[in-house]
């Protein structure tokens, strides 16, 4: 009956009015940066199949950067939303400077390969010589935008965790815009430019980027956002303070970087298929970039409302909430999944697919909207882990499975047995299933909630007992 009780007595209305504020607009965020990212794989269509596959293979060297980045940006947005929650401005500070820090080092190293080593990324990704030509010439021009985007992605997860999330949306329209009309202007040479082609695209991502952060911080400071401009207080690290930072953080960058190795591993197997295949998958990873940057926003800030109660000492309502996030997840996803099936055949002729490559993206799409709806219930529930301080869990599920099971079954599916494609793309999301019921187990354990803060600190042994009452009864 207190059961029964509790559930009653949640406050729905509040809770998804607060979603609302919060994971609405960054979700919108996300999704203008990926409609952004459909828009040149659209511009560029009319350069031909293999200049699609080769910018969707570009695109994967930057998914492997992200990779590489986020684990920092999910260690930051661990300790901004806590101590926002316990109102420590000294916290926010150290744990932006160091945030920051590390992924401007990732953005460095990726934009020197993407200048300096093109070539060699090219090879990597695929053995196909005319897509390899075309990607060399691409990178050459967007790695210059990396500092510039991981910049902005430092400071939009910042904003965000501290409620601030309508700065990151305009600048997200601003830059979305700047990319379409200069994407327009300098692929085909119009306003009496020359017509650069795959060069002029990713031109046009570059300026973007600077135009992502120039509004940023333009906003940030008419609005007088503190944290932003704290340079002196970004840079005061004290040893204790950087070691529980890497603690907590290690086992969310060991997750993204790992996560990011086998997603390469994986995407070596699929670019060494056919042209037509390369070119499906591109148009279908531009897709897909939709619904995970709708999604990871709405989950990344969704979470944001757990880790702030966690860091207040507030540990029922963090458990509450968190449940409740999975279960709209769920929903949400099934409702986007249903749009992009019913539309698909617009959506993929218009990006170029015919024929083959038209069946293969259709088959692509099927398969993935089925496996969407558990996949991002599991990346909800481990952002809510991450947020409330748990960053262990999830990283030991997701890495082992993706080792264990799905590498081999993709790698002998498609170099050994040479399975049709869509076998060797379903083996991608098989520990999907496994994955979200023993994360559901731990999700209602409530051992996930580790307070970085005194208060959180403070209420953790009288909830950890109340969990335990409960389990037993």
């Amino acid at each position: 009956m207190k059961h029964m009780a509790l559930k009653s007595a949640f406050p729905w209305a509040d809770f998804i009015r607060k979603i609302a504020v919060i994971a609405v607009p960054v979700a919108l965020q996300n999704l203008l940066s990926t409609t952004g990212s459909m828009v040149d794989t659209i511009m560029i269509a009319s350069l031909g199949e293999t200049t699609v596959g080769a910018v969707g293979l570009c695109a994967q060297f930057t998914s492997l950067m992200f990779s590489c980045y986020w684990g920092f940006v999910g260690g930051g947005v661990l300790f901004f939303s806590q101590y926002w929650g316990a109102k420590d401005d000294d916290g926010i500070d150290r744990s932006y400077g160091i945030t920051i820090s590390f992924m401007m080092f990732v953005a460095v190293v990726f934009a020197c390969l993407a200048l300096l080593a093109p070539e060699w990324v090219m090879k990597v990704y695929t053995d196909k010589v005319s897509i390899q030509e075309i990607g060399v010439r691409y990178l050459r021009v967007v790695g210059l935008a990396y500092p510039l985007q991981i910049f902005a992605m430092g400071m939009s997860a910042l904003l965000r965790s501290t409620e601030r999330v309508r700065i990151p949306l305009y600048a997200a329209i601003a830059s979305v815009l700047t990319n379409m009309a200069l994407n327009w202007v300098l692929i085909y040479g119009k306003l009496g430019l020359p017509a650069m082609g795959v060069q002029g695209a990713a031109l046009a991502t570059v300026i973007a980027a600077a135009v992502n952060v120039g509004v940023t911080l333009a906003l940030a400071k008419a609005q007088k956002y503190p944290y932003l401009f704290h340079f002196r207080k970004h840079f005061r690290w004290k040893k204790a303070a950087v070691k529980m930072y890497l603690q907590r953080c290690f086992p969310i960058i060991c997750n993204e970087a790992f996560l990011g190795i086998a997603l390469m591993l994986t995407n070596m197997v699929l670019g060494r298929q056919s042209e037509a295949a390369i070119a499906a998958t591109a148009v279908f990873r531009t897709l897909e970039g939709m619904v995970i940057g709708f999604f990871a926003g709405f989950s990344n800030a969704s979470s944001v409302l757990v880790g702030k109660c966690v860091g207040a000492g507030e540990l029922d309502t963090a458990y509450e909430r968190a449940k409740r996030i999975v279960f709209l997840c769920a929903g949400c996803i099934l409702l986007v999944c249903l749009t992009l099936v019913a539309l698909h055949k617009p959506l993929l002729t218009t990006m170029s697919l015919s024929g083959e490559s038209l069946e293969i993206g259709t088959g692509l799409l099927i398969i993935y909207c089925v496996a969407a709806l558990i996949r991002m219930c599991n990346w909800t529930m481990n952002d809510t882990y991450r947020a409330a301080g748990d960053a262990t869990t999830g990283t030991v599920l997701e890495i082992s499975f993706m080792y264990a099971m799905v590498l081999p079954c993709v790698a002998l599916s498609g170099l050994v047995f040479k399975a049709p494609y869509l076998l060797i793309f379903a083996c991608c999301y098989i520990d999907e299933p496994i994955r979200f019921c023993l994360m559901q187990r731990h999700m209602y354990s409530g051992k996930w909630i580790r307070p970085v803060t005194p208060e959180g600190q403070a209420a953790l042994p009288a909830f950890l007992e109340k969990r335990k009452a409960k389990q037993k009864n």
